[in-house]
């Protein structure tokens, strides 16, 4: 089992980096809270990993903090959630976001999270409840919003802020009509992507 790999970050995006260790490239997929984490390109970045193995294929999943790790085997182990949906949660939530969700019984929270029916918000909320009273707390540190403030580049193909951001909205997982729609509410003139996320987020998962 790979449970933590530290190298050279060679390629990001959301969703996925790619670390050189030892002169093997890994292949990492991610949630959006680790992927506002990461470092620049060049330089050294650790991730806490889970690795899964099928009949037909070897994925490794990373996560910027142990606690956020221990969360997505949690999901994983819930009945209905697989790994991708389970990244999605953890793109939507940071981990000691989650846990006060489950702790407040807070399913609507849950439901605005994309993929996430009502029917799984409340089955997760059942199976999770006791698992995640056992987890460490996760550090009170910068939150997805602070985390999307210190974003340097979402892509290295140039574009306009807006279309960044609405790009990395889609990638998450909402309709672009949606994601359009938060942007338009929000976006001013002279706004950096970052900052353009930041608010379109807030506004969505606020509602």
């Amino acid at each position: 089992m790979i449970g933590r790999l530290r190298g050279i970050l060679v390629e990001k995006q959301p969703g996925d980096a790619l670390i050189e260790a030892g002169g093997v490239g890994y292949e990492v997929d991610i949630p959006y809270t680790t992927f506002f984490r990461l470092p620049e390109l060049g330089q050294e970045a650790v991730l806490y990993t889970h690795l899964a193995v099928r009949e037909d294929a070897q994925q490794l999943y990373g996560f910027a903090a142990k606690s956020e790790r221990e969360l997505f085997r949690l999901l994983i182990r819930t009945s209905g959630v697989g790994p991708k949906l389970a990244l999605a949660i953890l793109s939507g939530l940071e981990a000691d976001a989650f846990i006060r969700v489950v702790e407040d019984n807070d399913a609507a929270a849950l439901v605005k999270i994309p993929g996430v029916g009502k029917k799984t918000a409340e089955r997760l909320l059942i199976e999770i409840r006791d698992r995640v009273r056992k987890l460490d707390k996760a550090p009170a540190t910068s939150g997805r919003e602070e985390a999307v403030s210190e974003l340097p580049g979402i892509s290295a193909v140039e574009s306009t802020p807006l279309e960044e951001a609405e790009a990395a909205l889609i990638a998450l997982g909402y309709r672009p009509q949606e994601a359009g729609r938060a942007l338009n509410a929000v976006a001013e003139e002279g706004m950096a992507s970052q900052q353009l996320i930041r608010l379109a987020l807030r506004n969505m998962l606020n509602r």
